[in-house]
Formats: structure tokens, sequence, C-alpha cells
């Protein structure tokens, strides 16, 4: 009686294999560990392409395309005639890609651009929740004369792009957390980079500045509901020009 063949396993599809990584890349998470070896920080000052060389036995050329590819991501800062940095926290690439991709959508019905303020909606909502939460007591002098600023400009006829985006930094400021303000001045930068590719607003500007200060009334006084009220209404504001 003939025996059956023993069942073979595929082999998984060359597709399905983790890609090596470069000797570029390898020598760029060397760069990286030595860095956290040396315990640096954002902006301390880096051993030089040389010291590297040596330390890591390889040519000073392929410190140098390491250097370059980390320069890119923003781990490492190069200064003219000062040598090398740990480079401080920065989402300029991430702002690129989104504008990017942003543009490419504007052709299929602004997808990108809906998506894109879906997400800082319901990051600011978070958000100010939080702060109230957390700083019911929070100096908002500050935010005061942003509002003060953007009434003057109001009554002008047009909100400045920049100080609305103040507004919305200074608000979240008493959080104390630096990622907050990288994260949102990210999603700002990239609308408003394809702003001019849409129509202009037909919302008069006292109307902007009212959302505004319905805002900040709901945060001084620590009030929830009127916060996630005043949020999303500022918000419907934005959607309303993306459907125009």
């Amino acid at each position: 009686m003939d025996q059956p063949e023993p069942v073979r396993q595929a082999r998984p599809a060359a597709s399905a294999r983790p890609a090596r990584a470069s000797r570029t890349q390898l020598l760029q998470e060397q760069i990286k560990d030595r860095i956290l070896q040396l315990d640096l920080s954002a902006g301390d000052p880096m051993p030089t392409e040389a010291e590297l060389a040596e330390r890591l036995n390889v040519g000073r050329n392929s410190v140098r395309e390491a250097i370059k590819a980390l320069q890119a991501v923003g781990i490492v800062e190069v200064r003219r005639g000062l040598g090398l940095y740990v480079g401080r926290m920065s989402l300029g690439a991430l702002v690129d890609e989104l504008t990017f991709h942003t543009r490419i959508t504007l052709r299929d019905g602004r997808t990108g651009l809906v998506e894109l303020t879906e997400v800082r909606e319901a990051l600011e909502a978070g958000l100010s929740q939080r702060l109230i939460s957390r700083q019911p007591g929070a100096d908002l002098q500050e935010l005061a004369e942003v509002l003060d600023t953007m009434a003057e400009e109001a009554r002008s006829g047009r909100i400045s792009p920049d100080v609305d985006r103040l507004f919305h930094e200074v608000l979240y400021r008493p959080l104390g957390n630096a990622l907050v303000g990288q994260l949102l001045g990210a999603f700002w930068d990239a609308y408003h980079q394809v702003e001019h590719e849409l129509a202009q607003p037909d919302e008069p500007a006292l109307a902007i500045l009212q959302r505004h200060r319905e805002i900040f009334t709901a945060v001084a006084a620590a009030d929830p509901a009127a916060t996630a009220t005043a949020m999303t209404a500022h918000f419907a504001g934005v959607r309303h020009r993306l459907g125009q």
C-alpha cells in the first residue's frame, strides 16, 4: 500500500520576509545608540564625524551619509562651522507629507482636508477638557490679550491666520506639554499650505471672533459642557468652509 506523501508546507513569499537593513540604516541606529550611551539631550553637542567613524570602525563617508539621513528626520542637527548637535524635536517632515497627500486628495473632494480637520477637532476637544480638569484656575491673561488682538483685526474685517493660530497655541500652554503645540502646529501648517486652493470664507470676521470668545469664556468658567459646545461650534465653521 502506497504511503501518503508528506504534506509540504508552503514557503513564505519573498515579499513576506523582513527587509534587511542597509549598512547606512544600521549605522544610523549605532549613532542613535551612541547618543543615548552618552546621555545627550536635545541641543547638546555630539561627537564629530571623525570620532564617530573611529568609534564605530567605519569610514568618514559612511558616517556622513548616515548623518544626512538622521538630519533629514531631525535627530541630528548640523551647524556649519560648529559641528554636530542632537536635534530638537520637529514635525517638519510630517507637515511636508501631510501637505503633499492633502493636495493629492483635493482632486477627490477634499477628503484629506476633511480628515485632517476631524483629527485636529478630536485632539482639541480632548485637550480642552483636560485643560479645565487639570488647570481649572489657569492664568488666561495672555489668552485674553490674544483675544483682544483678534477683536482689533475683526473690526477691520479679517482675522489673520497667525493670530488665530496663536489663540489655540496659548490656550493649551498651561498643560505644559511641548508636543501638543508642535502637533497642533503641524496640522495647522499642513492646512494653511493648501488654504489658497479653497474658496474664500463667507463667514464674517466678527462671527469667528465670537466663537473664540465662547471658547475663552467656557474654559475660564471651567465648564465642560460649554467648552465642548464652543469647540463644536468652532470646528463647524471650518467644516462649512471645506464644504463650499
